[in-house]
C-alpha cells in the first residue's frame, strides 16, 4: 500500500512538473511598446494625445479602416465595422451594412444604435468631446449638436442610413469615429462622463481589451478572443509602458526590455546599427520645422484688429531673401544626420498624387538674399554692420520653444548666416505653455516651430485668408489665389482636378515664402526584429496591431 501511495505521488508530482512547464510554453507572447508619459483617459470622447489615440483605436473600430496608399500617397477606405457601403447617387445620403458578429468586450452586440449614439455623444455641447463642431456636413442645431431625426434613419439592427446637408460636399470622412457602446453610457449622466469609472475601465469592441492599468508604470491590452478581428497568430498581450525619460527608453530598448521605440534622435541610430536583433525604419514628410514669420503689424492688429504689412517680414521678396541666406543643409546633414530632406512647400513628396516635382528647393545663396535685400530698398547706410530701411534696422527676436536642442542648433546657424547679410537676430526660449498662448495671440513676430501635416491633406487651417476661422494661421498668411484654391478643394472633386488645384497651391506658397519652410524630419522608429508583420507608413508607426506577430 506504502508502495502505491509513493507512486501515486511520483505521479502527481511529474504531473505537477509537467504541467508547470506546459504553462511556461503557452505564457503569452508580450510586445512591449515604450511610450514617454502615462494617459489621462482611455475614452475616444476625450482622447487627445498621440498615445491616447493609439490605444482608443486599438480598442474602439471605426464603420471603416484608412490604410495608406503609398502609390497615390493617399487614404484607401476598407471595410471595418461596416461591412460595405452605397452612396447615393447625389452624395445626399450613405446606406452602411453592419457586421452582425461585432461584439462589445463585455458581450454586448454591436449594432446600428451603438453607431447613432456615438454620434449624438460626440456633438453634444453638454459632453464637450474632443470632436465637438466636427460635423459639417451632417444636419445639426444651432449648438452644433446632430439633429439625430434628419441625420439617421436605422433600417435595421446592422442597417444604417446617414443623411448629409443638402448642397454639402460629403466624404467617408465626415463618418469616421470611433464607435462607443450605449448601453453602458446611457447610464451616465452626460455631465458627469469626463469623470466616469469608464475613463479607466473601457468597454471596447476591437481586437484588444483593456486587462489592466498600472498608473505611471504600463498599460496591458490583451486580445479579445471573441473579437472578429482575432487570430491565433496575434500577440497575446501588448504592453504600453510608461518610461519618461528618453536615455532610459534607449538603453531598455538595447537591452530588449522593450519592443518597440518612435521618436528616436539622429545620433542614436548608430548606437543600433550593429545589433542584430534590431530594425531601424523611418516615417518621412508628415513633420517639418519652419521659421514662422508675421506677414502682419502684430502691434497694430492687436489694437484694432485691422492689416497692416509688418514692417521686416511683410515683403514676399524680403521671406525669399531670407531663405536664400538660410543653410538649412547644414543642419539637415550636421544635426539631423540627413534623417529628413528640405521643405519646398507645405505638401511632402509622399502626397504622390499631390505634390509638385517642378518645384525645386531654394539652395544657399547669400548674394542672392543680399541683392533682393537691396532690390526691396534695404542697406547698411551708417556701416554698422545692419541693414535699414525708412529709418528702421533689420533687427528681431526668434522665439522657441525651450528643451529642444534642434532649434537651438539650428538657432545658432541661422544667426550666423543672417549676420553675414547685415541682419540681427537674437534669440529667446519661452516654456511651451507660454509659446503655444504667443502663438495663438499673435504675440512674436518670428518663431522656430513645427508643423505636422494630417493625412488626408487639409491645409486651410493653416494657410485661409480668414484669421478669426482659422486661428491656425500664425503667420497671418493672406492671398487671394490661395484662398480661392482652398474653397474649390472644400468642394466635390474627381482625383484629376483636386491633382490640379494642389500643383496650383504649392505654386502659389511657393512663390509667396508666406514663412522660411526649413526641413522635413524623419520619424525614426527602431523595434526588435522578432516583431513581424508590422505596418509603417505616413499614416503612423502604430497601425493595426492586431496584425503583428512575434517570431522568436
Amino acid at each position: 500500500m506504502k508502495k502505491v501511495k509513493s507512486y501515486l505521488l511520483f505521479i502527481s508530482i511529474i504531473s505537477l512538473i509537467v504541467s508547470c512547464n506546459n504553462e511556461r510554453t503557452v505564457a503569452p507572447d508580450r510586445a512591449v511598446i515604450a511610450i514617454s508619459a502615462d494617459l489621462e483617459t482611455i475614452n475616444p470622447i476625450y482622447s487627445f494625445s498621440v498615445d491616447e489615440g493609439v490605444i482608443d483605436e486599438t480598442l474602439f473600430l471605426n464603420l471603416i479602416q484608412f490604410e495608406w496608399n503609398d502609390e497615390t500617397g493617399d487614404l484607401d477606405a476598407k471595410p471595418m465595422l461596416a461591412l460595405n457601403w452605397q452612396w447615393a447617387p447625389d452624395s445626399s445620403s450613405i446606406v452602411f451594412n453592419l457586421r452582425d458578429d461585432a461584439l462589445w468586450s463585455d458581450g454586448k452586440k454591436l449594432t446600428s444604435e451603438d453607431i447613432v449614439y456615438s454620434f449624438d455623444i460626440y456633438s453634444d455641447p453638454i459632453v464637450q468631446s474632443r470632436y465637438y463642431g466636427s460635423f459639417k456636413n451632417l444636419y445639426k442645431d444651432y449648438e452644433e449638436h446632430i439633429d439625430l431625426k434628419k441625420t439617421f434613419e436605422i433600417q435595421s439592427p446592422y442597417k444604417l442610413k446617414i443623411n448629409f446637408i443638402s448642397g454639402s460636399t460629403p466624404s467617408l470622412l465626415d463618418v469616421a469615429f470611433p464607435i462607443i457602446p450605449k448601453h453602458i453610457y446611457e447610464k451616465l449622466d452626460r455631465k458627469s462622463i469626463s469623470t466616469s469609472e469608464i475613463n479607466f475601465n473601457p468597454i471596447s469592441n476591437g481586437a484588444y481589451k483593456l486587462k489592466r492599468w498600472e498608473r505611471n508604470q504600463m498599460i496591458v491590452l490583451e486580445a479579445d478572443k471573441k473579437s472578429f478581428l482575432y487570430n491565433e497568430e496575434m500577440i497575446d498581450e501588448i504592453i504600453f509602458k510608461i518610461v519618461p525619460d528618453y536615455n532610459s527608453r534607449v538603453t531598455q530598448l538595447k537591452k530588449g526590455e522593450v519592443d518597440f521605440c518612435e521618436l528616436i534622435k539622429p545620433a542614436d541610430t548608430k548606437d543600433f546599427t550593429d545589433l542584430k536583433n534590431i530594425e531601424i525604419k523611418t516615417i518621412k514628410g508628415r513633420e517639418y520645422d519652419y521659421i514662422g514669420l508675421s506677414n502682419i503689424d502684430i502691434e497694430k492688429y492687436a489694437k484694432n484688429q485691422n492689416v497692416y504689412p509688418n514692417k521686416l517680414f511683410g515683403s514676399a521678396k524680403v521671406r525669399r531673401a531670407l531663405l536664400f541666406a538660410i543653410n538649412r543643409k547644414e543642419i539637415l546633414s550636421e544635426y539631423l544626420d540627413n534623417y529628413g530632406e528640405l521643405v519646398v512647400t507645405p505638401i511632402s513628396s509622399i502626397f504622390k498624387s499631390y505634390y509638385n516635382k517642378e518645384l525645386e528647393p531654394i539652395e544657399f545663396n547669400p548674394e542672392t538674399a543680399r541683392r533682393l535685400l537691396s532690390e526691396d530698398g534695404w542697406s547698411d547706410i551708417d556701416n554698422n554692420g545692419v541693414i535699414e530701411k525708412d529709418g528702421v534696422e533689420f533687427a528681431f527676436t526668434l522665439f522657441i520653444p525651450s528643451g529642444n536642442p534642434l532649434r537651438e542648433f539650428a538657432a545658432i546657424v541661422i544667426a550666423n548666416n543672417l549676420k553675414a547679410i547685415g541682419i540681427e537676430m537674437k534669440t529667446q526660449k519661452l516654456e511651451l505653455g507660454a509659446f503655444v498662448e504667443n502663438l495663438y495671440t499673435k504675440k512674436m513676430d518670428a518663431w522656430m516651430a513645427s508643423l505636422y501635416i494630417p493625412v488626408p491633406l487639409d491645409l486651410k487651417t493653416i494657410w485661409y485668408s480668414d484669421l478669426e476661422k482659422t486661428p491656425n494661421n500664425f503667420a497671418s498668411y493672406q492671398n487671394a489665389v490661395s484662398d480661392h484654391i482652398l474653397n474649390l478643394l472644400e468642394k466635390k472633386t474627381s482625383i484629376q482636378e483636386k491633382r490640379g488645384l494642389y500643383l496650383k497651391l504649392q505654386k502659389n506658397i511657393f512663390q509667396d515664402n508666406p514663412v522660411i519652410f526649413l526641413y522635413w524630419i524623419d520619424d525614426i522608429i527602431i523595434h526588435n526584429s522578432r516583431l513581424k508583420n508590422l505596418t509603417i507608413n505616413p499614416y503612423g508607426a502604430l497601425q493595426k496591431i492586431w496584425e503583428w506577430k512575434i517570431q522568436e
